[in-house]
């Protein structure tokens, strides 16, 4: 994942990716619920009927599109991702299909997931737009070519977002 993010020129996000998951409410149960191909918050989830380590991290997350779900006049409001988070969450997802599908991973596997498992009902339509954008470009001209775009993006996006 940091080497990913560091591709994109993000540095600082590639260095603090996912620091939460030191945290109590996030390390315990990973440990618990570890199974080594999918998220230990799948199995949590399993086990609770929802998962407690999840609604922490994706509170401190700004790389999950979750984090950018706020409420007005009584209905969720879904807003669209600064494009170095958008670029860090597409790190994030090809990072954890290379570790889940370990040799079996190739450049459409995390388009093929966005595409079945994504809940895009509850991401910004532009961010949804951008992301399966960057996936499709990942499937069909591979990382390097990706990853230089996704560089771009984010140099030709910087905003004062934190």
């Amino acid at each position: 994942m940091r080497k990913l993010c560091f591709k994109c020129g993000l540095i600082r996000q590639g260095l603090f990716h996912d620091i939460s998951k030191f945290s109590p409410a996030e390390f315990f149960p990973g440990a618990k619920y570890y199974q080594g191909y999918r998220s230990p918050q799948a199995k949590e989830r399993e086990e609770l009927g929802y998962s407690p380590a999840w609604l922490h991290h994706k509170g401190r997350n700004k790389h999950h599109f979750e984090y950018w779900t706020d409420f007005a006049d009584g209905r969720r409001m879904f807003v669209e991702m600064p494009a170095k988070y958008l670029a860090e969450m597409i790190c994030d997802r090809i990072a954890a299909c290379k570790i889940y599908l370990k040799d079996k991973y190739s450049d459409d596997k995390p388009l093929e997931y966005f595409e079945s498992k994504t809940d895009k009902e509850g991401m910004n339509p532009l961010t949804c737009e951008k992301l399966r954008y960057f996936l499709k470009m990942l499937k069909e001209e591979g990382e390097k070519q990706t990853f230089k775009s996704l560089k771009r993006y984010v140099k030709d996006n910087k905003k004062a977002t934190r």
